[in-house]
């Protein structure tokens, strides 16, 4: 296996601190699972999530987090908030932190914070990980490209911290790492055609449960059925991806999804 992409796939199992943040939101530290009660108020949650969500802006200034997270708290309400919420965190992440203590895995510096990320293993940030690697191999390594989408694909299982779905703070990073994911299961699916074209239906319907208008997807699907010698599925595919293109964008397939079928039915 790939060095780079084994250090990735062990990366886990030295991590002291794991947040799960597609389709669920948990942590553990150090074999411990944290549960709602040990992260009390909402707040303390929202912040956490805050802190992994800009993990890459290397610190934010507290007024910044608090103009995200609670735009219409007063000064003072903000930062009575803040600074409860941040002992929560400390506080559940480090039970038995001495008060005096440096933290572990949030870095405060001044009136900046930032999450420790040397001492964190994030799904998300490793389905990051994964997609770079798939990207840089895939024109010179078919099986590590191939190794790094499955571990990608195993990773997203579902959006990015589901219970903030309407926060305005989430949303990009949601949108990024859904589009990232639909991208990463359609390479893989096409990767996976001729030697395993049952595998590439599984991903092209994964791909359609995030966006059932995804066209490459429908395509997948077509040619893996077609690869089955599954005229009906075939026929099925590009009826159903003509007629949700029609009900949501009031347009056709495009040529080379039409290419796909005429050139099936016409066999």
């Amino acid at each position: 296996m790939n060095p780079a992409l084994e250090a990735l796939i062990q990366s886990k199992e030295s991590a002291e601190l794991r947040f799960y943040t597609l389709g669920t939101f948990t942590a553990d530290v150090m074999g411990r699972a944290i549960n709602a009660k040990d992260w009390g108020r909402d707040k303390t949650i929202q912040l956490i999530q805050f802190f992994i969500t800009s993990r890459h802006r290397k610190g934010l200034h507290k007024e910044q987090i608090i103009d995200r997270l609670w735009p219409d708290s007063g000064m003072d309400e903000g930062n009575r908030d803040f600074k409860i919420a941040y002992h929560g965190v400390n506080k559940a992440l480090e039970p038995n932190r001495k008060s005096r203590e440096e933290t572990k895995y949030v870095i405060r510096q001044g009136l900046t914070y930032q999450i420790n990320e040397e001492r964190v293993w994030i799904d998300s940030e490793v389905f990051d990980q994964a997609i770079e690697i798939a990207n840089h191999y895939q024109q010179s390594e078919t099986e590590t490209t191939i190794q790094a989408l499955e571990l990608a694909t195993s990773l997203y299982k579902g959006s990015y911290l589901p219970n903030r779905i309407f926060e305005d703070w989430s949303s990009l990073e949601r949108e990024r790492l859904q589009l990232l994911a639909i991208n990463a299961m359609i390479s893989l699916g096409e990767l996976k055609l001729e030697t395993n074209p049952e595998e590439s239906i599984r991903l092209a319907q994964e791909a359609l449960l995030i966006d059932a208008t995804w066209e490459e997807a429908y395509r997948l699907q077509m040619m893996a059925y077609r690869k089955k010698g599954n005229r009906p599925q075939v026929i099925k595919t590009y009826n159903a991806c003509k007629k949700v293109l029609e009900e949501e964008f009031g347009i056709d397939p495009l040529p080379e999804t039409e290419r796909i079928y005429q050139d099936f039915i016409a066999v």
